[in-house]
């Protein structure tokens, strides 16, 4: 007992009794206003239970349903414009995850007893849009069965027009044969000519010309309906097909019993059940076009009903909002009341506190802290040497003792601090050294990129070699075949009076439409050879300078750049606008290196603008149509030549850097950094420049001026 009060004795001085006792008294302080506190919110609380209890659950559940339905309809689009099989499946995965989310939501949302009737039209509206659903993903599974159809349609009937190409071209060349030269054999003797030039003669060269025509009109009429977008549209293709039957019925029956008849018949009769039979080319495209419209309007209705579950939500809001009103008021009044008792706690705790804060803690407290609080700036400083020496029995003096063991303990910290910093800094070495071999890393894979490229380069000049000697073949036949047509003609003259007219109008109709041709068939043969020479002049390097045509440059190396995307990517589209100035005319340049510069623009320009189309169906955000422009405009003394995109655009922060060596923002695979440092070279050699104006997001502008006179050739142009 006598140990027991001297240690009470003792304990007086102590920081901890005195904190006691003041903290008792705050405790009674705080004990009154709790109790205030729990009579205010205890009336508080019953308002708002009453508001929690009542509107807010059934308000948050139709929130929810609502919010899930418009995800629900959101995700809808994404069924149909599934492309495949596989994507539609995949889609319908992610979907069924939502649509079970929001059938647990509609459940939730029956276990409310308030606002039955609001409730159950918002439960009507979700079964609605689970239905719709379900059709949507229905009718899409139906459309891969009826594209799956159309595709083996269409693989048929490339099939048939072959056959018939095959089939009618050799009759109509023999009946022509016979008709002119009373020959139907090779080694039989030819027949009177009274017997084959007749009019029964030609005219079975005339059915058979017909029937060919026919059967191609009729093929091509059900190619086109399966590029139709518009089901109304269908019908007078079928229409026009029908017509195209008869005529080929009236064609064949016109031929009688001749052998001409059993070989295309058949053929004719595949023709007709492809297009108008059962599960034929116009009722299968009809029923796709059918099903897309009942898919939009299903996906019209989907986006009706989320608006009126939103609605009905925003009612229970209202409602909400009303009962929140009145537990306010209660609320008010109870607070009101609890502030008052609350102030009178408040004015007392508020003297205890100064009192306290006074005697004790600034008599008594602050000072020692103090003194201990200069000690340990000091050592803070790097001052180890003072002790610390604070008087006393309570917490202060036992936080004195503390700090003097600190002290001895950080004097042996301070001869570890250099072997920390000794590591420190290895660690940032070991830092600069994994920098410096990811870069290593980056150059490499360039460098492997660039052997890449230049190994596409020799199979580009070996390829365009092998394609030029097939082209000069046609080139020649075509050339030889005209030659031989003015022949036919000449001969045909000098036997004139053997024709009646109608038949010598025939013959020159033909001939003309075979000189027609084969001007065509060299016009184009002599386009080709000229892209031919032009891909292996770019890959043999610089040539001489000699006047050229801007306009024609700038296009012909734009639609060449254009092709070799859309070869990447078959989805790939682009809408070249052109607006060049007819006085540009000639300029001195070296073709080959400036159109490398207009390739390499336009590439760049077709990857932006495509980076952006596929950006954006991947959000399915808004309508991107992906656009060039081209302009050339001719100055004073310069050729202004405007290549624009409506891509992703330049951030600023690089605009500065696109024209160095090895930079590019597109992928390893994608990109050597080389393309637009080798055109800014190729552009000031002939002594233009190249300017770029882009604004992120919406476009990028390159701008090249070339001076109409070229600069002087320097020794080591001339020595190159």
């Amino acid at each position: 007992m006598t140990g027991m009060l001297k240690r009470l004795f003792e304990g007086r001085f102590r920081i901890s009794s005195q904190l006691y006792l003041g903290i008792g008294g705050a405790v009674i302080l705080t004990m009154g206003a709790s109790l205030v506190g729990w009579f205010s919110f205890n009336r508080v609380g019953d308002a708002q239970s009453r508001v929690n209890e009542g509107s807010v659950p059934g308000m948050a559940a139709a929130f929810g349903v609502a919010q899930q339905s418009g995800a629900l309809v959101a995700a809808a689009p994404r069924l149909v414009a599934a492309a495949t099989p596989k994507a539609f499946a995949q889609v319908t995965a992610e979907i069924a995850k939502e649509r079970s989310t929001f059938e647990a939501q509609l459940a939730a949302l029956t276990q409310q007893g308030e606002e039955e009737e609001r409730f159950r039209r918002i439960l009507a509206q979700g079964g609605t849009l689970i239905s719709n659903i379900e059709a949507i993903e229905s009718s899409v599974a139906r459309r891969f069965a009826l594209q799956a159809r159309s595709e083996a349609l269409r693989s048929e009937l490339a099939e048939l027009r072959n056959e018939l190409v095959g089939v009618l071209v050799p009759l109509i060349d023999d009946q022509l044969f016979y008709a002119m030269t009373g020959y139907r054999n090779l080694g039989e003797a030819p027949a009177p000519r009274s017997q084959h030039f007749s009019e029964n003669e030609f005219e079975r060269y005339r059915h058979l010309s017909a029937l060919q025509a026919d059967a191609t009109i009729a093929i091509q009429l059900l190619s086109s309906a399966f590029n139709l977008s518009d089901a109304p549209l269908i019908k007078p293709l079928r229409e026009r097909f029908e017509a195209a039957e008869g005529r080929i019925e009236r064609s064949l029956s016109a031929l009688g019993t001749a052998s001409a008849r059993s070989q295309v018949a058949p053929a004719c009769a595949r023709l007709f059940q492809l297009g108008l039979g059962e599960q034929g080319g116009f009722d299968l495209r009809t029923r796709e076009l059918e099903l897309a419209g009942h898919q939009r309007d299903l996906l019209a209705r989907n986006q009706s009903l989320a608006l009126d579950m939103v609605a009905e939500a925003e009612g229970l809001v209202s409602e909400a909002r009303m009962s929140a009103r009145e537990a306010t008021r209660a609320s008010t009044q109870a607070i009101s009341t609890g502030r008052n008792l609350l102030l009178v706690l408040n004015v007392i705790s508020i003297i205890g506190a100064v009192l306290i804060a006074y005697l004790f803690v600034g008599r008594v407290l602050l000072r020692r802290l103090e003194k201990l609080s200069d000690r340990m700036r000091g050592m803070a400083d790097g001052d180890l040497e003072g002790r610390v020496e604070i008087s006393g029995h309570d917490e202060v003096a036992d936080m004195a003792a503390a700090l003097e063991v600190f002290r001895r303990h950080a004097l042996e910290v301070q001869r570890l601090n250099l072997v920390e910093k000794l590591a420190e800094e290895l660690q940032s070495k070991n830092a600069e050294l994994e920098k410096v071999l990811d870069e290593l890393r980056v150059a490499q894979d360039q460098i492997v990129m660039r052997e890449k490229l230049a190994a596409l380069g020799e199979l580009t000049a070996g390829v365009a070699h092998e394609i030029k000697n097939p082209l000069n073949f046609v080139k020649n036949f075509s050339e030889a075949s005209e030659e031989l047509m003015e022949e036919l003609v000449e001969v045909l003259d000098e036997s004139a009076e053997a024709l009646d007219e109608e038949q010598r109008e025939l013959v020159d109709e033909i001939c003309q439409d075979l000189s027609d041709n084969m001007g065509r068939i060299r016009q184009h043969g002599n386009r080709a050879d000229s892209i031919v020479h032009d891909m292996l002049q770019m890959g043999r390097g610089s040539g001489e300078r000699h006047p050229t045509e801007i306009n024609n440059l700038l296009d012909e190396h734009a639609r060449l750049a254009y092709h070799s995307a859309r070869a990447t990517d078959a989805d790939f589209n682009l809408t070249i606008e052109t607006d060049f100035d007819p006085d540009a005319g000639l300029i001195e340049v070296v073709p080959q290196d400036l159109g490398r510069v207009f390739l390499n623009m336009v590439g760049n320009a077709c990857y932006a603008t495509d980076e952006k189309r596929r950006a954006i169906e991947a959000d399915a955000g808004e309508t991107y149509f992906p656009t060039l422009s081209l302009v050339t405009r001719r100055l004073d003394d310069r050729i202004e030549v405007r290549i624009r995109d409506n891509g992703n655009g330049i951030p600023p922060e690089v605009v500065d850097k696109i024209f160095n060596p090895f930079f590019t923002t597109k992928p390893t695979d994608k990109g050597t950094g080389l393309g637009l440092a080798l055109s800014n070279d190729i552009v000031r050699e002939h002594g233009g420049t190249i300017r770029v104006v882009s604004e992120p997001g919406e476009f990028t502008e390159m701008v090249v001026e070339l001076p109409l006179v070229p600069p002087a050739v320097t020794t080591e142009e001339v020595a190159s």
